[in-house]
């Protein structure tokens, strides 16, 4: 049921009115580049006179962290991948925010805020947490709007919770009829619900809407509200006169009830705002404003993309691939039995290693006959597997006889084989230098099961026993305490692992930690086996054996991986570990199984431990979606003894970085899961090279829940199979096929 209210206040909507009228009128599509022709009249038809193509900058953030004007939401979408970290302040609200743009048309935002003097539990500052997604309807075209419909709140505690349909337009200056004038006019208009419908009703759809109550311990989805109760219009403009300057004006719908009527965290006077925003670089945008009448605000952006690495990669050139027309001269030589020659094979051996050396690889075997060869390596460079490939296929043609024409390429981890690249010599040699050489070679090519080595392969004189070491700094966050948001330990960590033959692996860790605070956070108010919320407990010793272990990684048949772990796993857990991955090399579903019997290590993360044992272990299915998307699902028994399944999606781009979430369900009710209502978060992994420009397999990983609790947990294992194998198979080769030329 619609039930209309008296606008007794027209002004109130005139704003409104006057921007749906202003987007009735044609403009530019959005996100089309800008094109300026500032140029004489007796220039045209010149070279002057062609048009200077500039990309529009991305949208601007509101206070919430999602495309907005100043405190509204706009219809705006973020480039596709766009990374984005706000934080905003104004009346005694604080807000950060990250924002993911997952799809070209949908995004994700997680959001935590402090709101000061609300005096609910005690606290000075009332903390919370918060999930929004945002879904545009269709584009901007011609005679309409961009739209968009968006949840904000949507998994929290509600105290930002609302709706909205919004609509944004955007105008070139000379499209208005304003000459030579520079600049861009963008206006919004929009029908917000709950908090955006708080203030100028003008409706009013499904009856009362429950108001924000403090206590609630959040993480359920509150659907039955969803685009129910009042609902209020919304609008704004903003004009950017060049690149780096933005005015704005809004008028808000957002009353406030909470924050001026609950409690007194600040006036509000007028539903008009103002703002200047300022394009530091282009990573960075700063803003200012004036908001409600009576509070000043202040906003810090950080827009990033994965597409758009800070440092371009320098990487050494690879060498030309030696067409065997070049080998005239040393024709004679190798028409003599050289397959038949141990000695001479051995040469071959030394030379492909040299080769693959200073390409970064490590030569693991080969295999020679007369006119194939099969090439064992490690890969301990590069981030991409069919980079790799590439590199190796230039070794070889550099070094192996003239009459070799196929070329067998293995990838291998840990003394096992992950995939078999096959392709020709000759196309290597005729495709160099095609403008379609990659995916020419790739349709040319074959990948298929690495199998056994062949037991005529030289192997690698002094690969084993191997033994490395490496120290660097550690971080151990801890997040959203309501006596301190965010704590942090940092300290130095020395690993070691030493492998005595082929798949087997002796490694551990030892953390000394140099200042944090995470020991003075709070201790576990859990109803349920504290698996993972005595984190305060574990951070009171500065010395401790992070982990040592031993470990087996084996195909023990055709499309499948099985790996054993026994030790000191992780900082809190101990115990033995086995897990079987079934993978097929051209299939892009996996399916796992893992079974785990942990005990709980002591405090001080030595050698003790304490009374609780349990078994844990899951059945996995992996899928790799396209568009650098995988999805994993686990269903099994946690660590706390409860029983469920875990929903995990990953999105992976060609450069290495990863953004992904994750839900956990189990048979543990809310109430005893306590604050959040059940597992949840996201993570995120940036490539190390990403950064420095340099070809690294190294990445910087971290993983935020809006709380940690114990239900839904899992014990960290090292060298779980999945991630290992699928990097060398044919959907990741296929993904990167462009970079086997690089």
């Amino acid at each position: 049921m619609i039930r209309f209210k008296p606008l007794q206040r027209s002004a109130r909507i005139q704003a409104v009115v006057a921007a749906l009228l202003v987007l009735s009128a044609p403009a530019v599509q959005a996100q089309r580049p800008d094109i300026t022709r500032d140029v004489p009249d007796a220039a045209a038809g010149t070279a002057e006179a062609a048009p200077r193509l500039k990309p529009l900058p991305p949208p601007s953030l509101n206070f919430y962290g999602s495309p907005g004007i100043i405190d509204m939401p706009s219809a705006d979408m973020l480039p596709d991948g766009q990374y984005a970290v706000s934080y905003s302040w104004f009346g005694g609200t604080s807000r950060y925010n990250i924002t993911f743009q997952a799809l070209p048309w949908l995004s994700a935002s997680f959001r935590y805020n402090g709101i000061q003097n609300l005096n609910l539990f005690g606290f000075d500052t009332y903390y919370d947490r918060g999930f929004d997604v945002r879904a545009r309807l269709w584009r901007e075209r011609r005679w309409l709007p961009e739209v968009t419909m968006g949840l904000q709140d949507f998994a929290g505690t509600g105290v930002y919770a609302a709706e909205y349909f919004t609509a944004t337009k955007r105008f070139e200056a000379a499209a208005l009829g304003w000459g030579r004038t520079p600049g861009r006019l963008k206006v919004t208009a929009g029908l917000g619900w709950g908090r955006l419908g708080s203030h100028g009703a003008i409706a009013s759809i499904g009856g009362q809407r429950p108001a924000f109550v403090g206590g609630d311990t959040g993480g359920e989805l509150s659907y039955d509200q969803w685009f129910r109760g009042d609902v209020a219009p919304f609008a704004g403009l903003e004009w950017q006169p060049d690149d780096r300057w933005s005015l704005k004006a809004e008028y808000s719908s957002d009353a406030y009830v909470t924050e001026t009527e609950v409690s007194d965290v600040f006036e509000r006077k007028s539903s008009l705002n103002y703002g200047v925003e300022y394009q530091y670089s282009d990573r960075l945008r700063l803003g200012a404003y004036y908001l409600y009448g009576s509070e000043v605000g202040f906003t810090a952006q950080i827009q990033l993309n994965p597409n758009q690495p800070p440092t371009p990669m320098a990487v050494p050139a690879p060498q030309p691939v030696a067409p065997r027309s070049q080998w005239a001269t040393e024709e004679a030589h190798w028409r003599q039995d050289w397959a038949a020659s141990v000695p001479k094979k051995q040469k071959i051996r030394d030379l492909a290693a040299e080769a693959l050396k200073a390409e970064g690889l490590v030569l693991e075997s080969i295999t020679l006959k007369a006119t194939e060869a099969e090439l064992r390596y490690r890969n301990p460079r590069y981030r991409s597997a069919s980079q790799a490939a590439g590199r190796a296929a230039r070794a070889l043609a550099r070094t192996l006889p003239p009459s070799v024409e196929t070329f067998r390429l293995v990838p291998v981890r840990r003394g096992t084989g992950l995939a078999a690249i096959e392709l020709r010599r000759s196309d290597l040699e005729a495709l160099e230098f095609s403008p379609e050489a990659a995916d020419a070679l790739f349709a040319a090519s074959g990948v298929h099961d690495a199998g056994p080595q062949p037991q005529e392969a030289i192997v690698s004189a002094e690969l084993y026993p191997a033994f490395t070491s490496s120290i660097g700094p550690y971080t151990e966050p801890a997040y959203f305490d309501p006596d301190q948001p965010f704590r942090l330990d940092v300290g130095l960590n020395l690993k070691a692992s030493y492998a005595p033959a082929p798949g087997w692996r002796i490694a551990g860790a030892i953390r000394q930690r140099i200042w944090g605070n995470v020991q003075d956070g709070r201790a576990s108010n859990s109803v349920l086996p504290h698996v993972r919320t005595d984190q305060v407990e574990y951070a009171q010793y500065g010395t401790t054996l992070e982990s040592l272990y031993v470990s087996r990684f084996w195909k023990p048949g055709g499309d499948l991986y099985a790996r054993t772990t026994a030790g000191l796993f992780e900082s809190m857990y101990g115990g033995v570990s086995g897990e079987v991955l079934w993978k097929p090399v051209n299939s892009r579903l996996g399916l796992g199984v893992e079974a785990n019997y942990v005990v709980q290590r002591d405090f001080d993360q030595r050698f003790s431990f304490r009374d609780y044992k349990t078994f844990t272990g899951h059945a996995s299915a992996y899928a790799e979606l396209g568009k650098g998307y995988q999805l994993q699902l686990d269903a099994g028994r946690y660590l706390a003894g409860d029983y469920g399944g875990t929903v995990t999606l990953d999105r992976e781009f060609n450069n290495g970085f990863s953004v992904g979430a994750f839900f956990t369900l189990t048979n543990v009710s809310a109430e005893d899961f306590g604050e959040g209502s059940f597992d949840k978060g996201f993570r995120f992994s940036i490539p190390v090279d990403w950064f420095l420009g340099k070809p690294s397999r190294s990445s910087l990983g971290l993983t935020i829940r809006p709380t940690q609790r114990d239900g839904g947990q899992k014990v960290s294992v090292p060298d779980r199979l999945y991630g290992q194998v699928r990097e060398a198979h044919r959907k990741s080769l296929e993904d990167q096929r462009a970079r086997f030329w690089e």
